[in-house]
């Protein structure tokens, strides 16, 4: 297992310095955490419209450094939002990308690869399908393959979110954040455990695969069946997100697709924030009920992304 430690995630910090955009925290109304204080934090508006922009800068600055990219470029396999920030990072330094995607990734997402100069290709239905696919073209070509989630610099990248959020809420007691394959959780939860911050990983009932490895004791495969799985649809956790999943300050929560739904809707209404279900899966566990925090808490949830397309929203406000 390649962990990560708190010291990773101060690298990363310092490579990524000045790439990516600050993360805004926002409160919520009095009572809407129940007897917790609570914020969201707004990274959705990060570059590529989620948080993988963090991971993926740090993971092509960090092999730009060490000389390390070949001159085939960078390969990934993403629901879309990894590809996103992966193409995003490479072109910046003029770097080849290729971005394997499952068949079922929504337009927008491919759309906006394109626009980034990605070369795409989708194979398959699932996640797991584009990923075998993109080992044999970084077999076949001798491009840099990158992951999703699974790689202690894409992991560290993204932890650099809670040293931000801590900077705007000293004090903090949690924070919350959704959970695909857990690079977003492994990250948070290991700068979290430094400052003594518990971490609330969420995932959807029928895509659970970190909740389902915490209860095997081991990493396994889960079924893949839900309205956030284009973003949430893991078949595995990483090895480093069960590490920091059985850390005493880490809890694992299960909501239902009704939930997310509400929780996606509820955003659009009072905030006027379209974002994607996987995203809404946080502030579902709170909305829902399936956390609640105690009296004074301070809770932050992680907004993690928002490439969707808001018509549904729009229609069903009315």
């Amino acid at each position: 297992m390649s962990s990560i430690s708190y010291e990773d995630v101060k690298a990363a910090g310092g490579r990524i310095a000045g790439y990516v955009r600050p993360v805004t925290v926002a409160p919520v109304d009095p009572g809407a955490f129940g007897p917790g204080e609570g914020w969201l934090a707004y990274e959705f508006t990060q570059h590529t419209g989620s948080f993988k922009a963090r991971g993926a800068a740090n993971f092509i600055a960090a092999h730009l450094e060490a000389g390390s990219m070949p001159e085939a470029g960078v390969v990934i396999a993403s629901g879309g939002n990894a590809g996103l920030a992966c193409a995003w990072a490479a072109g910046r330094h003029g770097i080849r990308a290729t971005v394997f995607l499952p068949e079922t990734a929504p337009a927008v997402k491919v759309a906006k690869l394109r626009v980034l100069g990605a070369d795409v290709r989708q194979a398959g239905t699932e996640y797991a399908a584009a990923l075998e696919a993109s080992r044999e073209h970084a077999a076949r070509t001798g491009a840099l393959e990158s992951h999703a989630y699974d790689h202690p610099l894409i992991a560290a990248g993204a932890g650099t979110l809670l040293e931000e959020i801590l900077t705007a809420l000293p004090g903090l007691d949690t924070v919350v954040v959704a959970v695909g394959g857990g690079g977003l959780f492994s990250g948070v939860a290991a700068a979290a455990r430094h400052h003594g911050v518990r971490v609330v990983a969420v995932e959807p009932e029928n895509c659970r695969a970190l909740n389902a490895a915490v209860e095997a004791g081991r990493v396994v495969d889960v079924p893949v069946d839900s309205v956030a799985a284009d973003s949430l649809g893991a078949r595995r956790v990483s090895e480093t997100a069960l590490y920091w999943a059985r850390q005493e300050g880490a809890v694992s929560l299960l909501v239902p697709d009704e939930a997310i739904v509400g929780a996606r809707q509820s955003l659009w209404d009072d905030r006027k924030l379209a974002v994607e279900h996987g995203t809404a899966a946080a502030f579902a566990a709170l909305r829902s009920g399936a956390y609640r925090p105690a009296p004074g808490e301070r809770v932050c949830v992680v907004v993690c992304g928002a490439n969707t397309d808001p018509s549904d929203l729009v229609r069903s406000a009315g």
